[in-house]
């Protein structure tokens, strides 16, 4: 709005000056459409100084194509008039759609009122992300609010999971200890899994809740947000006066946090729908009209089937859990709570962890690994074992025999594989048949009666030459030297006599 005296000066300028529009802008320092308003108000007639626009031609054929399809975007307009020979930009243009396009009616919406303990209408919201070790988890919140008294639930999550979005039901049902009779969603996914026009089909799961809980799920209508606007309310509350500005240890202190505000500040509110009472005091009187809570709660554990290869670990949520080495190449079960997982092969329990938020963790039971590495010696141990058998017949008795004596076995078994290496399969069976005979069912025994055999023979000791596996060992070629050096050097030693302590002569 502009002064009366800066009016007054538009029109003397106009009619006793003969200024045009522009200049008595330029002077006063207002918008020329001020100035044009100001003379229409006065009865002046609008003077016809604006040039006629190169889209004129085209005016009647845009709101023509705009009133058949209103939607139709500015570009593909700007394409269908530029073929047709509109020499002008497409930045201008679309400012001039803009003003041609029809406008929907402003829609009006009833005041939706709801009977005690009839609605309560259900959603998530996203409070930014939560860093657990290694993994950045979404924080999200699972709020509930009864329609007629207002009073709230909150409860933050690591995720919007259907395992959290059945939980966060549970919770919220224990905290009001009563059920609603109608559930108000909006079309997300862990409600709706597919929609077309009236027909819904809703989860399973949910169903299964609703089933339990004996309340009606029930979706709101498509593009009709302003029927769960008691949630959407609920939250902006959540965030203003309870998030913001917030600090938490963690999630456990975080939710003790929520659970004390909605029990205190968020209750004390007055109700938006009689100001005169709090939210707690239309709740007691919401409270008779609601449903009760059945014998036992609803089983909400995170169902998921894993694959587990050779390695003893079973996968779920970022993390590894150990598992028996027995139920590898399997599909397990996995039954998760917030603080629990627990791994089932079939109908049988096999293991039970605590539930870690990280990423890329190993959570491992003692009793697993060591069960795995006894295994993997005995299994070390068997195949030496049935080699031994295969090469020298008379090795299982040895091993009996050894056994009924309290021999160490392994230590039999390592000595024996050492032997078969160094001097073959036929020279450790004499060797063990002459050690049985003697009765002598041990290691040493068996050594003894080899070298004996070899140094009967005439036979040189084996030596054991343990080079690094090494490709470029194998292509290595080492050229022998001749021992005539040495030879050379013996007479030397003997030149002097035997007591003559005279050290000879340095060359």
């Amino acid at each position: 709005m502009i002064s009366r005296a800066l009016q007054a000066e538009i029109l003397r300028l106009h009619h006793s000056e003969g200024w045009p529009i522009g200049t008595i802008a330029r002077q006063l320092r207002v918008h020329h459409d001020t100035v044009r308003r100001v003379l229409a108000q006065a009865g002046v007639p609008a003077p016809k100084t604006l040039r006629s626009s190169m889209v004129e031609p085209y005016r009647a054929f845009i709101a023509e194509t705009l009133a058949k399809y209103p939607t139709l975007r500015a570009s593909r307009l700007y394409a269908m008039v530029r073929s047709r020979g509109y020499p002008g930009a497409p930045d201008h243009f679309r400012a001039i759609v803009a003003g041609l396009r029809p406008r929907a009616p402003a829609e009006a919406y009833l005041r939706l009122r709801t009977l005690p303990g009839e609605q309560a209408q259900v959603d998530w919201a996203h409070f930014g992300r939560l860093a657990i070790g290694r993994a950045v988890r979404p924080l999200m919140a699972f709020v509930m609010v009864l329609s007629y008294s207002r009073q709230l639930f909150l409860r933050f999550y690591l995720g919007a999971s259907m395992g959290y979005f059945l939980r966060g039901h549970v919770e919220a049902f224990a905290s009001f200890n009563s059920v609603p009779r109608v559930l108000l969603y909006d079309n997300l996914k862990s409600a709706v899994l597919e929609r077309v026009a009236d027909a819904i089909r809703f989860h399973p799961r949910l169903l299964e809740l609703a089933a339990h809980y004996r309340f009606q799920p029930r979706p709101v209508a498509i593009a009709r947000g302003n029927e769960k606007g008691r949630v959407e309310r609920a939250i902006r509350f959540a965030r203003e006066a309870f998030f913001a500005g917030r600090s938490f240890r963690d999630l456990d202190d975080l939710n003790a946090q929520a659970l004390a505000w909605c029990e205190g500040e968020a209750a004390q509110r007055p109700c938006p729908e009689d100001r005169s009472r709090s939210v707690r005091k239309v709740f007691e009187q919401e409270r008779p009209y609601l449903l009760a809570l059945p014998e036992n709660p609803f089983p909400c554990e995170e169902c998921t089937e894993v694959s587990v290869r050779k390695s003893p670990y079973a996968r779920f949520d970022w993390n590894d859990y150990s598992i028996p080495h027995q139920h590898v190449s399997r599909t397990l079960l996995v039954l998760a709570t917030l603080d629990t997982v627990r791994i089932l092969d079939g109908t049988k329990l096999i293991a039970t962890h605590p539930r870690s938020y990280d990423r890329s963790a190993q959570i491992e039971l003692p009793g697993h690994v060591e069960a795995l590495v006894a295994h993997k010696r005995a299994a070390r141990m068997h195949r030496a074992q049935d080699r031994l058998h295969h090469a020298t017949p008379s090795a299982q008795t040895l091993f009996l025999r050894a056994a009924e004596r309290g021999a160490h076995l392994g230590v039999l078994t390592r000595g024996l594989l050492q032997l078969l290496d160094s001097h073959g399969a036929q020279a450790l069976e004499t060797a063990i048949a002459a050690a049985l005979a003697e009765d002598a069912a041990h290691l040493g025994a068996v050594r003894h009666f080899i070298d004996t055999h070899a140094h009967a023979a005439g036979l040189r000791p084996p030596i054991a030459v343990s080079l690094p596996k090494d490709a470029r060992l194998e292509r290595l070629s080492v050229r022998a030297q001749p021992l005539s050096d040495y030879d050379r050097l013996t007479p030397q030693r003997h030149e002097h006599d035997d007591n003559d302590n005279t050290p000879p002569a340095q060359p």
